[in-house]
């Protein structure tokens, strides 16, 4: 626990703000999965990694319960959350709805370099070895395809949807042996974009997230995973 977080501490106590640098930190350890859900986080230790008071902690830690990310809960303190069943679905309806919408304006204006960056990002997707990467090559690949939408309100209803679904995406991607799938469909994503068909990338894209969806939630159901709130 907070292993990731010790990487990246300095002395906040000089700076202007450290409760956005502690915020960044704890979203990190808590989308790559190292903070776990109904996981405590211990705010007298998190000051002292970085070296400073309480406040700044407590100022990330509101904008991370603004954002569904953590709760604060009796005797326990504040905690990462968990998602319901049905969270995952409305949050997964979200995506399928809005992402292929943000994808096809992409395309309109999608430049040379997003489209190599985009490229590059599905190589390191696709020969990738290590499963703890895989969710972080994932939402690189696709932020850069929506990139070029002129829509900035829309990529962070996007970006928020992300984080509370994110760890859930690296499980099924890890636990349901998705890779093969995503990586033959981020091919197919990123051809129509190259090829500038608005169209089939939005199909693509939709089908894309409701199957990884139904893959994830057949895995909590086999498994008898019941998500708390």
């Amino acid at each position: 626990m907070y292993e990731g977080m010790k990487d990246r501490a300095i002395d906040l106590g000089k700076t202007a703000s450290s409760s956005d640098v502690i915020y960044d930190a704890l979203r990190d350890e808590i989308i790559n999965g190292h903070m776990k859900a109904g996981e405590s986080i211990r705010q007298e230790y998190i000051a002292k990694i970085f070296n400073v008071s309480r406040i700044p902690v407590r100022e990330a830690l509101k904008k991370l319960e603004a954002q569904g990310l953590v709760k604060n809960e009796r005797y326990k303190g504040c905690v990462v959350t968990s998602l319901t069943n049905e969270e995952i679905e409305e949050i997964y309806e979200v995506r399928a709805n809005l992402e292929p919408l943000i994808i096809a304006l992409s395309v309109a204006s999608m430049t040379k370099e997003t489209l190599d960056e985009a490229r590059a990002l599905c190589d390191e997707f696709s020969k990738e070895d290590d499963s703890s990467k895989w969710g972080e090559w994932n939402r690189r690949f696709h932020e850069a395809l929506y990139r070029d939408s002129g829509r900035p309100y829309h990529l962070k209803l996007i970006g928020e949807a992300s984080d509370r679904i994110d760890s859930y995406i690296r499980a099924q991607l890890v636990l349901t042996n998705g890779m093969d799938k995503a990586r033959l469909e981020h091919k197919a994503i990123l051809e129509a974009c190259e090829k500038g068909d608005a169209d089939l990338a939005a199909q693509l894209t939709r089908e894309h997230i409701l199957g990884s969806y139904k893959s994830l939630i057949n895995f909590l159901n086999v498994h008898n995973i019941q998500n708390d709130k």
